[in-house]
């Protein structure tokens, strides 16, 4: 079964899309913390942007690899708050559907015998659920646990 790469190309141009909108989204919420005085929640998230980033360079590697083209435009639907909680709560819907989309185009690529991009795939997953979403979840504990303003206090 030869691999029909334009299909791997257009599973791996709805990842770029999520990874386009994290870095989108986390630049927003990374420069509002910096606004809000909040500097260690900021050098988190702006972590969390350049994460987004190779994770979106891998993808566009690999897609030009493949004879593709990355689709630069496209985003998905995603929306800017202006309170910690609602932030945090935001980042981390973005990267429960980021990590949803991820296993679907992961079992797509094994179906296709596309094992290459299937495990960079799933490197890219291990940090989107054991890094970046469990942090988030972390910190939506700490502040049902603390109090906000505690909780802000200690991000400072």
């Amino acid at each position: 079964m030869a691999l029909d790469s334009s299909a791997v190309v257009t599973q791996l141009n709805r990842l770029l899309a999520f990874e386009l909108t994290s870095i989108d989204q986390y630049t927003a919420h990374s420069r509002r913390y910096e606004d809000m005085g909040l500097n260690k929640l900021y050098e988190r998230i702006n972590q969390e942007i350049d994460d987004e980033r190779l994770h979106a360079d891998l993808l566009i590697r690999r897609m030009l690899f493949l004879g593709g083209r990355p689709d630069m435009d496209k985003r998905e639907p995603h929306t800017i708050a202006d309170d910690v909680p609602t932030m945090l709560s935001n980042d981390l819907e973005l990267e429960r559907n980021n990590a949803k989309t991820l296993r679907e185009v992961i079992d797509f690529c094994e179906q296709e015998g596309d094992f290459v991009t299937r495990t960079m795939l799933v490197g890219i997953l291990q940090d989107t659920e054991e890094d970046h979403a469990y942090w988030l979840r972390q910190q939506l504990e700490l502040i049902d646990r603390l109090g906000l303003e505690l909780y802000l206090q200690a991000q400072m």
